[in-house]
C-alpha cells in the first residue's frame, strides 16, 4: 500500500469497465491520478460515481502525440495504465481502420512520449485475442501472437510495439493479457454478461449471435485490477519484468450458452431460454488462458470466482437500472 500514496499516475481508458474500477482503487490508495478522456460518457462509472472530481482531467485523444508528450512532462507521470482502446469485436470488423488507429497508433504515440521519460513505467492492456487461433490451449505467454481478424490483429500489434519499446529503448513496460472481463459498470450491452442481464431485466430472451458453443475465458474486474497493480509494484523493483507479458484468468472453459444460463439461473428467470442466432463470423471458437506465470512470478491469484462475480455484477446492474428509471 505504501507504493501508491502521492504517486503520479496516468490512466487512459478510465471511462471503460476496467478503467473505472482501476481509477477508483488508485484514488482509494492515495495516488495522484491524471485521466485522459476523449469522450464524456455521463452514464459510465467514472462520471456517474464522481471519480472525475477526484482526479486531474485532461481532454484529448491518443492520436494527439503532442498532447501526450506535454501530459507526461507537465504532470511528471511515474506510472501509466494504458487501457484505452476500441474493444468491440463487431465494430472492429466493420471499421478496421479506426480500430487500428485507436489501438495501434494510440499505443505507439503514448510509448514514444514515454521514451523521453525512461523512469516512467507503463502497464499495457492487451487481450487473449492477441494470440489469435492456436493449435493448442490454454494460451500461455509463450504462444506466438498471430491475430487474423481486425480486433485480434490490433492487439497482436499493440503487444509487439510495447515489447519493441521495452527492448530497444528500455521503457519499463508490463503487458497484461486478460480474457473477457466482467463486472458492474460495463455499459457495452453487446457483450454477453451485461447483455443477458439487460434483456432478462426487461423480461426478454437474450439473443446469442453464435451457436452458443464458443468457449471463452472470464475474469471478474476487481481481480484484473489487483493484477495490474501487482505488476506495477513488481515492475518498479524488478527490471527483469520489463517487456514481459502476463495472462490473467480464472482458468475456466465456459461456453457462451453456459454463461447465459448461469446468469438466468441467478436472476431466477430460467424460463427465458436464449435465442440462438448462429450468425457469428470472423471469430475464434475456443479461447482460454493459463495464468500460471502470473501466479508464480507476481504472486497473483484471483479471489472472486465466477458465481460470486456474477452475483456482484447482477446486483450492480439491478441498482443501476433502478437509479435510471
Amino acid at each position: 500500500m505504501n507504493f501508491w500514496p502521492k504517486r503520479r499516475v496516468l490512466v487512459t481508458g478510465a471511462t471503460g469497465l476496467l478503467g473505472g474500477w482501476l481509477t477508483a482503487e488508485l484514488i482509494q490508495r492515495g495516488a495522484d491520478v491524471v485521466v485522459l478522456v476523449r469522450d464524456r460518457i455521463p452514464a459510465c462509472m467514472f462520471f456517474r460515481d464522481g471519480l472525475d472530481r477526484k482526479v486531474s482531467l485532461v481532454s484529448g485523444s491518443l492520436e494527439d502525440a503532442g498532447l501526450l508528450r506535454r501530459l507526461m512532462a507537465e504532470y511528471e507521470v511515474e506510472t501509466v495504465f494504458h487501457l484505452a482502446a476500441q474493444t468491440i469485436v463487431g465494430v472492429a470488423k466493420k471499421d478496421p481502420v479506426s480500430t487500428l488507429k485507436a489501438n495501434v497508433e494510440g499505443t505507439w504515440n503514448l510509448l514514444d512520449a514515454m521514451r523521453q521519460y525512461p523512469t516512467a513505467q507503463v502497464l499495457i492492456a492487451s487481450s487473449d485475442k492477441a494470440y489469435g487461433n492456436a493449435d493448442s490451449l490454454p494460451y500461455t505467454e509463450e504462444h506466438p501472437l498471430k491475430g487474423e481478424y481486425p480486433y485480434d490483429v490490433s492487439k497482436s500489434c499493440t503487444d509487439l510495439i510495447a515489447r519493441m519499446y521495452a527492448m530497444t529503448y528500455g521503457v519499463p513496460v508490463g503487458i497484461m493479457r486478460c480474457g473477457n472481463l466482467f463486472g458492474g459498470g460495463d455499459l457495452n450491452f453487446s457483450r454477453t454478461i451485461p447483455g443477458v442481464i439487460l434483456a432478462t431485466s426487461r423480461g426478454k430472451r437474450f439473443e446469442i449471435r453464435s451457436d452458443g458453443l464458443f468457449i471463452r475465458d472470464f475474469l471478474y474486474v476487481e481481480d484484473a485490477v489487483d493484477g495490474y497493480l501487482c505488476l506495477a509494484e513488481k515492475l518498479a523493483s524488478d527490471s527483469s519484468l520489463t517487456g514481459e507479458a502476463f495472462n490473467l484468468s480464472l482458468g475456466l472453459q465456459l461456453t457462451v450458452l453456459d454463461v447465459t444460463r448461469k446468469v438466468l439461473e441467478l436472476m431466477g428467470r430460467v424460463d427465458l431460454e436464449p435465442i440462438i442466432l448462429n450468425q457469428a463470423s470472423a471469430e475464434i471458437r475456443q479461447q482460454y488462458l493459463s495464468a500460471e506465470k502470473a501466479r508464480c512470478r507476481l504472486g497473483w491469484t484471483p479471489r472472486i470466482g465466477m458465481d460470486e462475480g456474477l452475483k456482484r455484477t447482477i446486483d450492480w446492474y439491478r441498482q443501476h437500472f433502478q437509479a435510471v428509471t
